[in-house]
C-alpha cells in the first residue's frame, strides 16, 4: 500500500470512512486504496472551503498538519500547475497508517477467537450420536454368515444360515449396515425407518419377507428372505436386452401389484429399477419381489416430498423439481416398461446432469426400432406412464386395467387416488359436481371398468356407499405402515359422506380425474360429448364474478374468464367447460394471492 498525499477536507473525510470500514474489508483481503490526484484534491478543497479562511497552499485539511521547514517559504498556489510533484524534506502522514492499525487490531482479535473457543467447548460437550436401535444383540448365536452376494453404498448383503428357531437350517439374506457410516442423526433415522418399512410391509406376495433385525457395537443386521433367482436386470440381459411383449406383461403386472400395495400404505419407494426386483427362484415363471427400501419414505395422500433421491435414469421430473408423491414411482415403472419392450433407456446423457436435463425435457421417442413392431396398446401404456405432468399419469391400479393388460387375469387393488378425488368432490360446488357428472357419462368402457372395480372393493350396500364403506375398505387393506404414514387422516376430510350415500353414478363422477382423461388420445371426443350432457343438465347463466369465485381467481384473471362465457346467453362455452373441469390451478392461485 503506497503513500497518498491528500489536501482536501472532502478527501480526508473519505479516508476516515475507509478507515471505519477498513476492518471489515481487511478480513476479506479486498482492500484497495487508490490515491486521488493532487489536482482533483485541490479542486475539491477550492469548492468546499472559503479562500479567505483557508488559502489554497494551506495544509489545514490534511490528515496530519506539519509546519513549513526552516528556510522554506510558502509555495505558490498549485492551482495553475496540475499534476505537479511537490517535494518535502519529510513526507506528510500516510492515510494508510490508520487503516493498517485497524487491520492489526482485527488480526489480534482473531488470534484470541473467544467465540470459536466457546463453540469448540460446546461441541465437546455435545453428546455422541445414539446408535443404539434396541434390536437384539445375539445375531451370531442365531445365524452363521456366508459369502457376500451384494454390495451397496451404505452396506453389503450376505448369505446366511439360521442355526435355531423357526427358520432353522434355512438360508436367508442378511443386509449388514456399518454403524461407522452412520455419521448423522438423519442417517441413523434412515436405517430405523427402513426396518420399520420392511416390517410393516412384509407379507405381500411381491414384497421381500422381513424376518428380524439385530445389532452389535459395529453393525446393524437386517434378516430377510433369500431370493435365489437373480435380478430382473440379469434376466433382461440374458434375453438379449429385452423381453417379448407377451412376457413383458407378466413382469409389469407384478411390478404394478407391488407398487399399488405400497402406495395404498402411504409409502413411496423412490428407487424402483430392474436391480431392485429379484426372482424367488431360477424358474422362468418365478414370482418377483421388490427389495431395497433404503430410500423409501412414508408420505400422506396430500403431502409433497422435496428431497432429491433415486437413480438418475429412473428419477421422475417432479423429483428434480422437489415436489412429488407416489406418482414418481409410476414414472420409474414407465422407464422399466420401456426398457423391457425395446432394450434401451428412454432418457440418456453422458453425465448425470445430462441425464437430468433429458428427464426434465421428457422427449419420448417411440419411432425407432423396435417400436414399429410394438402394439399400439403397449405404446399408449408407456406414454401414459412417462407423462411429464404427474397429474396425467396413471396410478398402479389404473394401469392394471389398461387395455394392454386387460386380457391378463388379475385383480384390481384398492386405489388411494379414489380417496383423494372423492375428498375433493364432496367439498365441491354444485356447478363443479354437475360438470363432473356430465363428464362421467361420456367415459369409455375401459375407464368404467376401473371405476366399477373400485366401487366393488368398497363393498356397497344396496348399490350405495357411504363413509363407513371407505373406512372399512382402508382398515381391511391396512398394515402397520399405513398407520405410520397417517393415511387414515384423509377420512376426516370426507366427513360430508357421513350424512349421505353415493350411487355408482355419483361415485363415477367423484372418482374421475379430468387431468388423466386429458392424456387420452380420444379426449377431444370425450369432452365434446360431456359438454352436450352438461348443456342439458348443468349449464346455467353465470357472471364473471361468480365464475371467478368458483375458480378462486382474483380480478386480474377476469379478462381470461370473460372468454369462457358465451356472450349470447351468459353460460359456459365449450372452452369454459373444459377449463372449468381442471379446477384450481397454480396460475390462478398465484393471481389470487396478488390481490
Amino acid at each position: 500500500m503506497g503513500h497518498c498525499c491528500s489536501k482536501g477536507t472532502v478527501a480526508a473525510s473519505a479516508l476516515k470512512d475507509d478507515v471505519n470500514h477498513g476492518s471489515t474489508a481487511a478480513g476479506r483481503n479486498h482492500i484497495q486504496h487508490k490515491p486521488p490526484s493532487l489536482s482533483s484534491s485541490v479542486g475539491k478543497v477550492s469548492n468546499g472551503a472559503s479562500s479567505s479562511d483557508t488559502p489554497l497552499h494551506s495544509y489545514t485539511g490534511s490528515p496530519g498538519q506539519i509546519p513549513y521547514p526552516e528556510g522554506v517559504g510558502a509555495t505558490p498556489s498549485p492551482a495553475g500547475t496540475p499534476r505537479r510533484t511537490f517535494k518535502w524534506p519529510f513526507p506528510p502522514p500516510s492515510p494508510a497508517k490508520p487503516i493498517m492499525s485497524a487491520i492489526r487490531k482485527r488480526r489480534e482479535t482473531k488470534k484470541e477467537k473467544p467465540a470459536a473457543i466457546q463453540e469448540d467447548d460446546r461441541k465437546e460437550r455435545e453428546p455422541p450420536l445414539d446408535k443404539h436401535f434396541g434390536f437384539p444383540r445375539n445375531f451370531r448365536a442365531k445365524y452363521e454368515l456366508g459369502k457376500e452376494i451384494g454390495r451397496g453404498h451404505f452396506g453389503h448383503t450376505c448369505r446366511a444360515k439360521c442355526k435355531k428357531g423357526a427358520l432353522k437350517d434355512q438360508f436367508v439374506a442378511v443386509k449388514i449396515i456399518s454403524k461407522s457410516k452412520m455419521t448423522t442423526a438423519i442417517s441413523i433415522e434412515d436405517v430405523r425407518r427402513e426396518v420399520t418399512l420392511l416390517k410393516g410391509l412384509s407379507g405381500h406376495q411381491h414384497m421381500v419377507q422381513f424376518y428380524d433385525a439385530f445389532e452389535d457395537d459395529h453393525n446393524v443386521y437386517i434378516v430377510m428372505e433369500l431370493c435365489q433367482g437373480g435380478e430382473l436386470l440379469d434376466r433382461i440381459l440374458s434375453r438379449g436386452g429385452r423381453y417379448t411383449e407377451h412376457d413383458a406383461k407378466s413382469i409389469v403386472m407384478q411390478i404394478l401389484n407391488a407398487a399399488s400395495f405400497i402406495h395404498l400404505q402411504g409409502v413411496v419407494h423412490r428407487d424402483l429399477k430392474p436391480e431392485n426386483f429379484l426372482f424367488s427362484t431360477k424358474d422362468e415363471d418365478s414370482p418377483m419381489k421388490v427389495i431395497d427400501f433404503g430410500l423409501s419414505d412414508f408420505v400422506r395422500p396430500d403431502q409433497r416430498l422435496t428431497d432429491i433421491v433415486g437413480s438418475a435414469y429412473y428419477v421422475a421430473p417432479e423429483v428434480l423439481h422437489r415436489s412429488y408423491n407416489v406418482e414418481a414411482d409410476m414414472w420409474s415403472i414407465g422407464v422399466i416398461t420401456y426398457i423391457l419392450l425395446c432394450g434401451s433407456r428412454p432418457f440418456y446423457g453422458r453425465t448425470e446432469s445430462g441425464i437430468f436435463r433429458s428427464v426434465v425435457r421428457a422427449d419420448l421417442n417411440l419411432n425407432g426400432s423396435p417400436w414399429p413392431s410394438v402394439s399400439l396398446e403397449a405404446k399408449d401404456f408407456v406414454k401414459r406412464l412417462l407423462n411429464k405432468d404427474h397429474r396425467k399419469r396413471m396410478t398402479a391400479s389404473q394401469a392394471l386395467t389398461h387395455p394392454w393388460l386387460k386380457e391378463e387375469k388379475h385383480g384390481v387393488p384398492l386405489d388411494i387416488m379414489v380417496y383423494k378425488l372423492v375428498k375433493l368432490y364432496v367439498r365441491a360446488t354444485p356447478l363443479r359436481r354437475a360438470a363432473l357428472k356430465a363428464l362421467s357419462k361420456a367415459l369409455s368402457k375401459d375407464e368404467l371398468r376401473y371405476l366399477s372395480a373400485q366401487f366393488d372393493l368398497l363393498e356397497p350396500k344396496d348399490g350405495c356407499v357411504s363413509l363407513d364403506n371407505f373406512k372399512t375398505a382402508l382398515v381391511k387393506h391396512s398394515t402397520p405402515a399405513m398407520k405410520e404414514s397417517r393415511v387414515f387422516d384423509i377420512l376426516d376430510k370426507m366427513k360430508p359422506l357421513s350424512y349421505t350415500q353415493m350411487t355408482f353414478e355419483e361415485f363415477s363422477a367423484a372418482a374421475i380425474s379430468p387431468y388423466q382423461l386429458e392424456a387420452l388420445e380420444e379426449w377431444e371426443t370425450i369432452a365434446k360429448l360431456a359438454f352436450q350432457y352438461f348443456e342439458v343438465e348443468g349449464n346455467r347463466v353465470i357472471s364473471i364474478d361468480a365464475l371467478a369465485q368458483e375458480m378462486n381467481v382474483g380480478e386480474s384473471g377476469y379478462l381470461i374468464l370473460k372468454d369462457w362465457i358465451r356472450s349470447s346467453d351468459g353460460k359456459l362455452s365449450f372452452l369454459g367447460y373444459t377449463k372449468f373441469l381442471h379446477g384450481l390451478s397454480i396460475h390462478s392461485s398465484n393471481m389470487r394471492r396478488q390481490q
